[in-house]
């Protein structure tokens, strides 16, 4: 079974907490794909493909920075998708194992152990997503150890998912994961999180530079950008048809 990612914040793909349903903000819970396609066609771009949106207020020089076709699914992909997030009686999502030493990740030889806990996630019988702890400051000495290690070992591996802060763009602690995917020759794709946080001036200057560094400094990481938010839902359901689609359960 396909282990498709490294991606801090997991439960955000599956279920929002119960306490974000009455934010003050529209679609601030998650919604059955089948809710979102009724939304008039500008709310329905600006939910799903965010960095459409985001190019409507761009100079047409600036536009082509974007690269916002590389992946395209139609919105019947999408929907499709969404099953294999869903869980029901037959599609379970089960918490399959924690790992608090490195040598209890499951399947991977015993290399010696580091401290932090890995989330192992099996998606139906579809693919298994992993959840680690961001890679911070408040990691632990020895967490780019840790990570290197697994990244190195787990040869089923299909992504790594490297979670950026849009608000503050890319910082240290996102050079050193940056820099251990492409020495590692790693696919990787990077997800900018917290768009609801930020004005549309400020998020699209950030977005342009995130941009700019993956054309320009990276070989490893998938050219277009992931923007999402965890309190909108903006841009999730295209994310997880991306997965669905790397893991090879969806071709579109």
């Amino acid at each position: 079974m396909a282990a498709p990612a490294l991606l801090p914040g997991l439960g955000r793909l599956f279920e929002m907490p119960a306490t974000l349903v009455h934010v003050s903000r529209a679609y601030s819970k998650p919604q059955a794909f089948t809710e979102v396609l009724q939304l008039p066609k500008r709310q329905l771009t600006k939910f799903v493909f965010p960095l459409q949106e985001l190019q409507r207020h761009l100079l047409s020089d600036s536009s082509s920075d974007l690269h916002l076709k590389t992946f395209d699914p139609s919105l019947e992909d999408i929907a499709r998708a969404e099953s294999f997030f869903t869980a029901t009686a037959w599609n379970r999502i089960e918490y399959l194992s924690s790992a608090v030493h490195l040598d209890h990740a499951p399947d991977l030889p015993r290399p010696e152990g580091h401290t932090k806990k890995m989330n192992f996630f099996k998606v139906g019988k579809y693919f298994t997503l992993v959840d680690m702890p961001g890679y911070g400051y408040r990691a632990p000495e020895d967490f780019v150890d840790m990570v290197e290690t697994y990244l190195k070992e787990r040869k089923n591996l299909m992504r790594t998912f490297l979670l950026v802060d849009s608000v503050v763009g890319i910082q240290k602690a996102d050079s050193i994961a940056i820099e251990m995917c492409e020495e590692l020759a790693l696919p990787y794709a990077m997800v900018l999180t917290k768009i609801d946080k930020s004005s549309m001036g400020h998020l699209l200057k950030q977005v342009l530079q995130i941009q700019k560094f993956v054309n320009t400094k990276t070989q490893g990481c998938f050219p277009q950008l992931f923007p999402v938010s965890a309190v909108t839902y903006s841009g999730i359901h295209l994310l997880r048809c991306f997965i669905a689609n790397i893991t090879g359960h969806l071709k579109t």
